[in-house]
């Protein structure tokens, strides 16, 4: 007999941005800047449009408005986490358009310049799901449009926040993207977390063709 999966992705990251602060999470970041920088060397015009997958709390958006862009969609499971982010961002945030959505079943609004996804695709481990997220971000992002990812590397964490992870090598994620995406290039960093341990990422950008 199949025992039913009960896992609750969503009442999951809902606990968590309801009880830790954003320096008690590993994958915070102060100012992301790698995220940042690839997103700049696109040289886009400050009317593309921009959608930050599983942001969670994140402070890229912040920087976006700062530096003008103007179509920004910040997307995340939990809506804890989206309400942190427009409480910190107060009037700015009417200049954001907010989705409360599971990435791996999201129906994303229109088609965007730029797509971008630090630490949370890595969560999705169901060969399902994973298909599923690639056949969403296929049909949303432009054609000539990008698509940056962080995920964990093979010699990144197997678990983060109490659940199992996928690592991905430049290998494995060109693979996975070979339908749609044409590679430009992709980098490991390692990312210091608050606790002042290590985790090693790997950061890509593909171009939609």
């Amino acid at each position: 007999m199949q025992i039913k999966d009960t896992f609750d992705r969503k009442a999951h990251w809902e606990k968590i941005y309801t009880t830790k602060q954003p320096n008690e999470v590993s994958w915070h970041q102060d100012v992301p800047a790698t995220s940042l920088q690839l997103i700049q060397e696109l040289n886009l015009p400050k009317s593309a449009r921009i959608f930050d997958n599983g942001a969670g709390d994140s402070f890229l958006v912040d920087q976006l408005l700062k530096l003008g862009y103007k179509d920004v969609t910040v997307q995340d499971i939990s809506g804890a986490a989206l309400n942190r982010v427009k409480d910190r961002l107060a009037e700015e945030s009417k200049n954001v358009c907010w989705v409360v959505d599971d990435e791996a079943h999201c129906q994303p609004d229109g088609k965007y310049d730029v797509w971008h996804d630090r630490a949370a695709f890595h969560f999705l481990i169901d060969e399902n799901e994973i298909e599923s997220y690639v056949q969403i971000i296929e049909r949303s992002i432009k054609p000539g449009g990008t698509f940056i990812v962080a995920t964990f590397s093979t010699e990144g964490p197997k678990k983060c926040s109490g659940l199992p992870v996928c690592q991905y090598s430049e290998t494995s994620m060109e693979k996975l993207l070979l339908r749609s995406f044409n590679k430009v290039k992709c980098m490991t960093q390692d990312h210091t977390t608050p606790f002042n341990t290590t985790q090693n990422f790997l950061f890509c950008v593909f171009r939609k063709r």
